[in-house]
């Protein structure tokens, strides 16, 4: 197969690059980049008995550059392998700013079909320049991928009236139950802000377009990115990240969030539109965005996102190799209403030496902190039962002198924070974010999974999540608990161990 001279450069630089990166240097099970960069997943798919996921990718330095494709493989969402990097900037829709996300899918011909965004620039004759987005194809086997030779299957031709050819990205494509195709991609509209266009095809390669499916209307921020559609436990899902909100009341933060669509499109909908229901935050912490997910082979739906910032991707430790991690993989359900999430199960068989500790008392004068309950690695679920005169709660973990990260609970609140603020970092950005919990019966339960450089809670078995990525000591595992006014507490710690 053809391979351009810019795919082998960046192939050969990865092989060589990621060398100088010892093991114990990366998470245990997060997904990160061979070497150099990453942001948005791409392209999580189901192909020949494998989950691949591609990524966004610079594998020349940790800082964004001109985007290529990552690629590895998982058997089981927890391990992966890697694959040579699939996609590079060297065809003339996506020669100088790269090829942007995208999804992929399983070919009735056995072959793996890459959709997305080219971005080139385009200079005037007044000298200004501009970027261009098209969506274009790429067909592989699972490791090679050739360009198409049709590319750009979709242009600024193919959009409504108002719709913005410099901001078109993110397709994600999947086939209907009678063999048509649909693409869902992002689009700014006239009023600046973002909106969903839906396309179809009969081939998956030959694309019109169908209809808007969702529209802002300045609600949610501004332009809106890397957008997911489903259905899922009787509901219709529409996933987004959308960029520079303001804070609200239905729980967003400021800054790029991703939000959750329940709704309905079905049948009756002719004009293709989304009827939208519920909005909800998919996770409250710092670190996540620019989600993918995908359906499993036994018909449960995974998703993944970017744990990262991107008003704090200058966080990160001087000298580092690589940058970028894709979070664990969730599985989602709808429950009362809300988009549930927790830990894919497959995470379970990496489960090792349980230890458990029972009616732990916490209170102004006494904290708890038990070696046996220490991980850096590890899967610690906590029960917490506060009295009435408790004011706060709080969980220190990757703990170690006077480093530590930590989870507060405050009951009279009902609010839970994370703050990495005392971990050793010294540059001043982010390091808290404050969510609107509830307890159940008196209990708060929290699922913490923690791998050397990053936690995601789950709260009330999924009602939410919080992510948050960190660069404490390594060798920083401990654990404890203290409080201001009484709290007892159920612990329960597995070791991960791959």
């Amino acid at each position: 197969m053809y391979r351009s001279d810019e795919l082998l450069k960046a192939r050969i630089t990865e092989q060589l690059k990621e060398r100088e990166i010892r093991p114990e240097e990366r998470p245990a099970f997060h997904l990160t980049p061979r070497t150099g960069w990453m942001n948005d997943p791409n392209g999580f798919s189901w192909y020949q008995g494998e989950y691949h996921m591609f990524y966004q990718y610079y594998p020349y330095d940790t800082q964004w550059g001109p985007m290529h494709w990552g690629h590895a493989v998982s058997s089981d969402l927890i391990r992966w392998e890697n694959r040579p990097c699939a996609l590079a900037p060297d065809s003339f829709p996506d020669r100088e700013a790269g090829c942007f996300s995208g999804g992929a899918a399983a070919l009735p011909d056995g072959s793996h079909l890459l959709m997305y965004t080219g971005c080139r620039r385009e200079q005037h004759l007044d000298g200004t320049i501009c970027d261009v987005q098209t969506q274009n194809l790429a067909v592989g086997d699972g490791t090679d991928y050739h360009k198409y030779a049709g590319n750009p299957v979709l242009t600024e031709l193919d959009l409504p009236e108002g719709g913005s050819r410099i901001d078109f990205r993110d397709p994600k494509l999947w086939q209907e139950a009678d063999g048509s195709w649909r693409c869902v991609a992002a689009n700014r509209a006239e009023d600046e802000t973002g909106q969903l266009l839906l396309f179809t095809s009969p081939d998956a390669f030959n694309w019109t377009y169908l209809s808007k499916l969702a529209v802002n209307h300045g609600r949610f921020g501004k332009m809106w990115e890397c957008p997911d559609y489903f259905e899922l436990d009787g509901k219709s899902v529409i996933l987004i990240s959308p960029q520079d909100m303001e804070p609200n009341a239905l729980g967003f933060h400021a800054g790029n969030n991703v939000l959750c669509m329940l709704g309905h499109l079905g049948e009756e909908n002719e004009d293709g539109c989304f009827r939208e229901e519920t909005v909800l935050p998919v996770d409250d912490g710092i670190d996540f965005y620019a989600t993918q997910s995908v359906l499993s082979p036994d018909g449960r739906r995974i998703l993944v996102g970017w744990m990262q910032n991107w008003d704090t991707v200058s966080y990160r430790e001087e000298n580092a190799k690589w940058f970028g991690q894709v979070s664990l993989p969730r599985e989602l359900t709808i429950r009362n209403g809300r988009l549930m999430q927790n830990p894919v199960r497959e995470l379970e068989q990496y489960r090792t030496e349980k230890a458990e500790r029972y009616n732990v008392r916490v209170d102004d004068g006494r904290s708890f902190a038990d070696a046996v309950l220490s991980g850096k690695t590890a899967d610690v679920t906590f029960e917490i039962h506060a009295e009435k005169n408790c004011r706060e709660v709080e969980i220190r973990f990757a703990e170690g002198g006077d480093h530590y990260c930590a989870a507060v609970y405050r009951p009279e609140e009902q609010t839970l924070t994370i703050d990495r603020s005392h971990s050793g970092v010294i540059r001043d950005v982010l390091h808290t974010r404050t969510a609107s919990v509830a307890s159940h019966n008196g209990c708060l339960k929290l699922r913490m999974i923690l791998d050397r450089f990053s936690v995601e809670i789950f709260i009330n078995d999924g009602e939410s999540v919080m992510s948050m990525t960190h660069y404490s000591d390594p060798e920083a595992d401990g654990i404890s608990v203290r409080a201001r006014g009484e709290a007892s507490l159920n612990i329960t710690r597995y070791l991960l161990r791959l």
